[in-house]
């Protein structure tokens, strides 16, 4: 009996929840705070965009659609198999963010669902913190790469069972720092630990990356993150949580 109602009271609460994220949704007008509307990377980030961005690693074609909608360039990588848990079937290299014009250093290849969260995060996150907290823009953005065939903290195990990192299918890229407009450079590695706009800059392009990927990792998480935010978008089920460090 207390079996049931405690069931009903979840049910209820669940409902309840639902019914408010829907009007407050609708009372502002604002899709991306729903689940069910379609991504627009062009929308301002909203409640759901981190979910439905997640959710394009099991639909290639529509990711590769959003990507052409937002004047993103971006070349088909031939997939590749590498053993019994690595390599990456969705593939795509991509040289430049889009409209703002911001290149990668080097050129990005990861799962489309990775890249079409970096377009979103350099348009909602890292330019306008770049424009408020350092007065100018950001030109580049450099990276340690994203395909990388191992276990989480290193290791390579001969088949499936080990505990794969989301590098392994190219669903993961590790951001090293940015190159600004006026010609300076921003690391993580140099700059995280300051108190200045540079480190200020840092924390909140994490943050805002917190709200796009499924998983975020700094130099706050340990230290084999000392030089680079760790980007990924790991598929984590119905549970859809995120992590965030």
């Amino acid at each position: 009996m207390r079996v049931r109602r405690l069931l009903s009271v979840l049910i209820g609460l669940a409902v309840l929840t639902a019914l408010g994220i829907a009007l407050l949704a609708l009372g502002h007008r604002r899709p991306q705070d729903l689940p069910w509307t379609p991504l627009d990377p062009g929308d301002p980030v909203g409640l759901f965009t981190g979910r439905k961005l997640t959710a394009l690693r099991g639909n290639a074609p529509l990711c590769r659609t959003l990507l052409g909608r937002a004047g993103i360039g971006y070349t088909r990588l031939p997939a590749r198999k590498d053993g019994p848990a690595c390599g990456y079937d969705d593939g795509v290299r991509v040289a430049t963010g889009g409209p703002l014009g911001i290149a990668y250093r080097p050129a990005v290849g990861a799962s489309c669902a990775v890249a079409v969260s970096l377009a979103v995060w350099e348009w909602h996150v890292v330019q306008p913190a770049a424009l408020r907290l350092l007065g100018t823009r950001v030109a580049a953005i450099e990276n340690f790469g994203t395909y990388n065939c191992r276990q989480i903290g290193g290791g390579r195990r001969a088949d499936a069972s080990a505990n794969w990192s989301e590098h392994a299918s190219a669903n993961a890229v590790d951001i090293a720092g940015f190159r600004l407009a006026d010609g300076r450079r921003i690391t993580v590695a140099r700059d995280w630990t300051g108190t200045g706009p540079d480190a200020a800059f840092l924390r909140a392009v994490r943050d805002g990356a917190c709200d796009l990927f499924a998983t975020t990792l700094s130099p706050d998480y340990n230290a084999a993150h000392r030089d680079h935010l760790h980007l990924d978008q790991a598929a984590r089920g119905a549970a859809s949580w995120r992590a965030c460090r």
